[in-house]
């Protein structure tokens, strides 16, 4: 049977590599402590000394594909409106080149 997975926060990772390395508290204790395979904690050290607390923040980037999308949607919308407004400019110039208003 499979453990459930737990998806730490990255506020929960910064605490566990903090008890690492500012208590000393030992690898293979917090490992026990909080189920963890050793190579995942090195993976979050790792990561940490790459990138700092930067690293372990997702909700930016959904959020940025979401307003890209959305833009592009109001970008097809508004290029639909000007092709159509400028037919019926072109039908209502013509009309009156036809009925010599112009």
């Amino acid at each position: 049977m499979r453990k459930k997975r737990h998806n730490y926060t990255p506020e929960e990772k910064v605490s566990i590599l903090r008890r690492h390395l500012v208590e000393h508290v030992a690898v293979s204790d917090l490992c026990d402590e909080y189920h963890l395979q050793p190579r995942i904690f090195y993976a979050w050290q790792k990561q940490f000394f790459e990138n700092g607390s930067a690293a372990f923040v997702r909700d930016s980037r959904p959020q940025k594909r979401v307003e890209e999308v959305k833009i592009q949607q109001l970008e097809a919308k508004l290029t639909r409106k000007h092709e159509v407004l400028s037919e019926l400019m072109e039908e209502h110039i013509k009309l009156k080149k036809e009925l010599g208003e112009l």
